[in-house]
């Protein structure tokens, strides 16, 4: 019964950081027009918590991404400098949909692991009550 726990830890960790990581992707993408906002990203590390399965995951810090901030030019802006350039948001929405779209997945995939252990469990209890 032990290996049907450490299953069902290891998809529901994946699930949360999943979760997590799409968090992060509809704050970027809803901040995509956000003068100065930068970029989050979070990476998966394994998670070596006592008593976690060696193959769980969790999320690591959130993180801003260091890229330049394009200049804008709009000298009517509020935020606009003597030259008409404001900072722009360096969120790239196309990157942003997709990461979304791999991060639904990875998230639909943990979700089918889980739901075959638990049926596996079930399918058992059932053998073992004949």
């Amino acid at each position: 019964m032990s290996d049907l726990i450490r299953t069902l830890a290891v998809s529901t960790s994946g699930m949360e950081a999943q979760a997590n990581r799409l968090r992060h992707i509809s704050e970027n993408i809803a901040n995509t027009d956000t003068p100065g906002y930068r970029r989050k990203t979070v990476d998966f590390l394994a998670a070596v918590d006592r008593g976690a399965p060696q193959e769980a995951v969790r999320v690591s810090p959130v993180r801003l991404d260091r890229r330049e901030l394009p200049l804008i030019h709009d000298p009517g802006h509020a935020l606009a400098d003597d030259t008409g350039h404001y900072q722009g948001s360096n969120v790239d929405l196309v990157v942003e949909i997709a990461d979304a779209r791999e991060a639904q997945r990875s998230y639909e995939a943990n979700l089918r692991l889980f739901d075959q252990a638990r049926q596996m469990s079930q399918s058992l209890l059932d053998l073992l009550r004949r």
